[in-house]
Parts: structure tokens; sequence; C-alpha cells
């Protein structure tokens, strides 16, 4: 919905060329007792592996892709689905403008996240299927885009995308749509090879307007479940409660099972993690059970930018402001004001849940934290060194950097190429590369978000955790026996002693080394205010946190100019046990983990070195990869 900024030629050549109480109850399951942990390392058990049931891999993903069979994406990317899951799983394709391109390693599971708006709709009408020439609309763009009148093409274009943001769809044609979803989810199950690569069926459900409240739609089935019901668009309902009572009606009728996944709520404008329903009315029990039970986990970070945490809501944070998009909402069609912020960031989400929990007895933001790409190439590429951006109407060419990605009516308000952000990823502890494990850890929340690096992260809760457990080279082995891993709640405890968490974390082989570990909590007052604080409680080198309680930075090797830096700072693992030094037993609160990286050179960099280009002092060149994880939320005892 967002491509109306992209030149007159490289659309039409673009064109031519393609003429929560359940997870708990899992999580409990799983979890080994403290014996199990010690019969391991008994002469009857000399293998410490044996007889563990717990996950044990991560496993790293994309929610959030989309190829030809978009509309918005179809306009430009020639990329179908079939391509974009041989470029994640490691296979080397052409990109839409003919270029060669491969993944640096390849991703273990993929979801391809189309637009449910005429799902299908280009490659059938450039291919000049009879089902769509059979409507008006149809063959009217049809014979446009096929004449040889570059700018009737362009405009053409330019047309279909703004008709996703009608109230009927012009062209109305379910057949056509069954037709290509059923195509999909046949070519999903086909690249579906479970203990290898999980191609997981999906698809994206948008809402009115440019306020970015969309969601993408997961199935932990096959296509024959998926093939029950065909993707929910706007043009049924803008209404997210909507979705969610189709989401409770395949499930009802089919036994299957599906969730979404709200994202990019830094575009929505304050309306993606309100205190209201959808038409403005305070927010039910009701509405807020039906969002906790198909909504847990939230997109935190990706190419349209990062919503974790804003500088205006959290000051002291030094490392909020991370690739920041706060002008407007995604169209350009309303400039952002400050009161909306605290709608809009997961953190400040955690914090309304907690209140929401209080008021009406459900926490309707209980959910996790992953990233994704959001990428409309086809391509899951989000390698600062190979990242292909968010549409192919420009590829990595001299001028990306300063091409319109999104051209807002305001000119203030338009973004252009070099403030895409390179990320992100989706990371899920799971006990195999199947459907099913990868499905039920995101549901339990077992699960973390990165800017693109590929950080291993472990996170666990508890009462009982201790600093010696924190030399264990097995930390999940005690994590697990002791405590819950991130996305759960904490255990009852026995007495008023504080929460301690054992975290461990180990630096990607091919990214920067670590810079430190830090704990977000969040908390509600007895009076209903808010309140935050960020800790670091692990880092490298032999830093001191001054007077004023911060750590001094890491430091910075980065060679702009050469696009390299050198891992001569930070350290390649960090691992701690942490005792909450502030905890008041009374208060509600939540817990997650963010890790920082040391600096490293961003996309643009190594665009400016490879195309030798000059980008403006305004550009930045360096970035500072990150995880979240999941939070771990505590409930004071009844």
């Amino acid at each position: 919905m967002n491509m109306l900024g992209i030149r007159h030629s490289l659309v039409i050549a673009a064109i031519l060329q393609g003429c929560a109480m359940a997870a708990a109850a899992q999580v409990q399951d799983m979890t080994p007792s403290k014996d199990d942990v010690g019969a391991r390392f008994s002469s009857d058990h000399y293998s410490p592996y044996a007889g563990r049931n717990f996950p044990t891999q991560v496993l790293w993903g994309d929610t959030h892709l989309h190829s030809e069979v978009s509309v918005d994406a179809g306009t430009m990317t020639r990329l179908s689905q079939e391509d974009a899951f041989r470029f994640a799983r490691g296979e080397e394709v052409t990109t839409t403008h003919g270029l060669q391109a491969k993944l640096g390693r390849p991703l273990d599971w993929l979801v391809i996240a189309d637009h449910a708006e005429m799902y299908g709709l280009m490659p059938q009408l450039l291919a000049g299927d009879p089902e769509v020439l059979s409507t008006p609309q149809g063959k009217a763009w049809y014979e446009e885009l096929t004449s040889n009148d570059n700018n009737r093409i362009f405009d053409t274009a330019m047309e279909i995308v703004a008709s996703l943001s009608t109230d009927t769809p012009p062209i109305d044609n379910p057949k056509a749509i069954k037709s290509a979803w059923q195509s999909y989810t046949a070519l999903a199950d086909r690249y579906n090879a479970p203990g290898t690569f999980t191609a997981m069926i999906g698809y994206e459900w948008t809402s009115e307007g440019g306020d970015n409240i969309h969601r993408n739609v997961l199935f932990r089935d096959d296509a024959a479940l998926a093939n029950m019901v065909v993707p929910y668009s706007q043009f049924d309902s803008k209404n997210p409660e909507d979705l969610w009572a189709h989401l409770a009606d395949y499930e009802d009728r089919t036994g299957g099972d599906v969730l979404a996944i709200p994202h990019n709520g830094n575009l929505s404008n304050g309306r993606l993690f309100s205190v209201s329903n959808f038409d403005g009315t305070p927010l039910t029990g009701e509405m807020a059970a039906l969002r906790a039970r198909f909504e847990p986990v939230i997109e935190t970070t990706q190419i349209k930018g990062d919503s974790e945490a804003h500088p205006f809501l959290s000051p002291d944070d030094e490392f909020a402001d991370f690739d920041t998009w706060d002008a407007s909402n995604l169209n350009g069609t309303q400039a952002k004001t400050s009161d909306m912020l605290q709608f809009e960031y997961s953190r400040e989400a955690y914090k309304t849940g907690l209140f929401l929990e209080e008021t009406l007895g459900i926490n309707p933001y209980k959910a996790g934290q992953i990233g994704s790409t959001d990428a409309h190439t086809g391509l899951a590429a989000v390698e600062e060194e190979n990242f292909f951006g968010k549409h192919s109407g420009v590829e990595p060419e001299p001028h990306r950097w300063e091409h319109v990605v999104i051209e807002a009516p305001d000119p203030q308000f338009t973004i252009y190429g070099w403030q895409q952000a390179s990320g992100g990823y989706a990371a899920v502890w799971a006990t195999e590369n199947t459907r099913a494990s990868i499905f039920d850890a995101i549901e339990r929340r077992e699960v973390y978000g990165t800017t693109g690096s590929r950080i291993m992260l472990r996170f666990f809760g508890g009462w009982d955790f201790v600093p010696k457990d924190a030399a264990s080279r097995l930390p999940a082995d005690i994590g697990y026996a002791k405590g819950v891993p991130m996305g759960a709640d904490l255990p009852p405890q026995s007495g008023e002693e504080a929460p301690s968490f054992l975290i461990a974390a180990l630096k990607d082989p091919y990214s920067g080394n670590l810079d430190r570990i830090q704990v977000v909590k969040g908390w509600l007052n007895d009076d209903g205010s808010r309140g935050e604080k960020v800790y670091d409680v692990s880092w490298s080198g032999d830093r001191e946190p001054g007077t004023d309680g911060k750590l001094p930075m890491v430091g910075n090797t980065v060679d702009v100019a050469n696009a390299s830096w050198t891992n001569s700072i930070g350290a390649p693992e960090l691992i701690t046990q942490w005792q909450d030094p502030d905890f008041d037993p009374s208060v509600r609160a939540f817990y997650y983990v963010r890790v920082i990286e040391i600096p490293t050179p961003r996309w643009t960099a190594y665009e400016a070195k490879r195309f030798n280009v000059q980008m403006d002092s305004e550009v930045p060149m360096v970035t500072t990869e990150r995880a979240y994880s999941s939070p771990i939320w505590y409930t004071p005892k009844s």
C-alpha cells in the first residue's frame, strides 16, 4: 500500500518484465524437575543430553515476506512464492532486475504472508487469466498494462495500488482468489521438509487508511485444513475484532490452530496498543481475552523501523533511539503527535497490559517479541551487506539510498531509501524444525526477535537462581529445572524474596561481539502510574558504571570507508545471574532482555563502498544490532 513514490521507469520496467494459559501449561509440561537434571549427571546417565525433553534448537525465520502475489508488491516484484521459498532455504535466485542473490546462511523456516486483498491478482492479471479478465475492471487493467504507453502503464499500476484502500474490491472474483490461495498452500506443503526447512502457511490482513494496524496470520496446519478458508481481507472487515472472530470460527469448524501477529506499532499513530476497541469505545474484557488468545507475539522490529522503545517515552535509555520512524503514520497522511507514542511501542504496550489486567482481569498485551522483514521483494534478505530493501522498484545500485520508498502528500513525511532498517528475523526455541514445534513455540511465546544478526539468547526467571548457575556450560538444564523461560509467568513465590534470572547470550559468529546484556523492567504502581528501568547486568571488558549509574560505551572499531570492523572489543559470550534489587512484591511487573552488539557497519556503509558513492551527512553508516527477548511476567499474590 506504500509504493506511490516509485519512479515511472522502474515500475514500467518491472511490469513489462512480468507481463496464554495453554501456553503456560505447555511450558510446565516440558520443564524437567531438579531430580531429572541431577540424574543426567549420575553414573547411570553418563550423557548429559540423554532424556532431554526441552527446546534445544533456536530456529531462524521470517513471518512477514511478500511476493508477486501481493497486489502492491506485484506491481514491481517478479519473484514468485516458489522463488521466495527457494531463496529462504539457501538457493540462488535472479531478482526482479536481473541481479543474482543468495543468503549468507539459509533460514530454517518462512511464512510468505502475501496480502489477502485480491490475493494473487497481479500474476493472474499479467498472465491474462480468464477468470480475472471476465471482470470489467480486470479487462480494463489488462489492456492498459499490456499497452505500449509507458504513462498509461504507470498510472494503472498506481491505480491498482490505490484500490486497496477502497471499501469494496474493484475485482470481486472469489474463484480466482481461491485458486491462488490453494496454489500457495500446495506449494507450501511441497516445500515443507520436516527436520530441514519449514514452510508455514500464512497471509497478511490489512486495515483502513494509513494507520498500520495490520496482522500476519499463521496456520499450524497443512493445506487440507487451510484450504477450508480463503484469506480474510479488509474487504471482509477492517476491524481486527472481526478478524479474531473469523480465526475463532476457523478453529471451531476445522479443529485447526491459527494465530495473528500485529506489526509496525510505530506507524499506527497510537492505534495498535490502545485501551479502546476498534470503534473507540473502552476496551472490554471480552475483546481483551480474544486478542490475548490469538495474538501471542508482536513484531517489534522490521524494515519500516524499530518499535521496541522511543526516546520521548524512555529519556534515560541511551539505546531507545534506534531506527526510529516517528514523523507520521504509514502513508504520511497524518502527522504523529507525542500523545500517540505510548500506544505504539512494545515496552509501553507491556505497561498498558499491566494496567488492563488490573482493571479488566486479563492482559491483552501479554505477548512475546519477534522481528521479521516485511520485504516486498520475495527476498528475506536483511544481512547488512546483503540488504535488498523494502520493494523491487529499486534494487541495490549507486543511488538507492536517495530514492523515494514512501511518497507522502506532505514532503516532510516522505521516506527515502537510506531510512530503511535492515531487519529483522524471528528466533524460536523449538524441539525440532517442524510446523507444529515452531507454531507451538510462538504460541507459548518462547521466542525472541533480532534486528538481523543471529545472536543466541536464553532467558529464564525464577526464585532460586544463584550466581554459580552462571558458570554452567549448559544453562538451559538449570534454567528449565529451576525456573521458566522467556514468554512465561513467574511461578508463585513461597516468601517475599525477589525474583532471580539466568541470562546467556552468544554472539552471531558472522557479526559483532557483544557489548552488554540489559534487563528492561516495567511495572504498575498502586496509583495506576507506570515505571520502567533499564539495568546493565552483564558486559564486556573491565568497564565500571559511572556516578550516574551509566555504563560507558564499549567503543567503536568501524572503518566506514572500508565497511569493516574488528572484534577487538566486546565479548563473544555473556552469561549472568541477576536478581532484581528494587523488587516490590505488591507491584505487577514484567522483565525482558535486550542484548546489544558492538557497533558494526550499516547497510548504507556497505553500499557506499560497493558503488563508491558519497551519501549525505545525515545518513547513518554505523549500527548496533540487538536482540529483544519475550518478557517474563510477575503477578503479586492475591
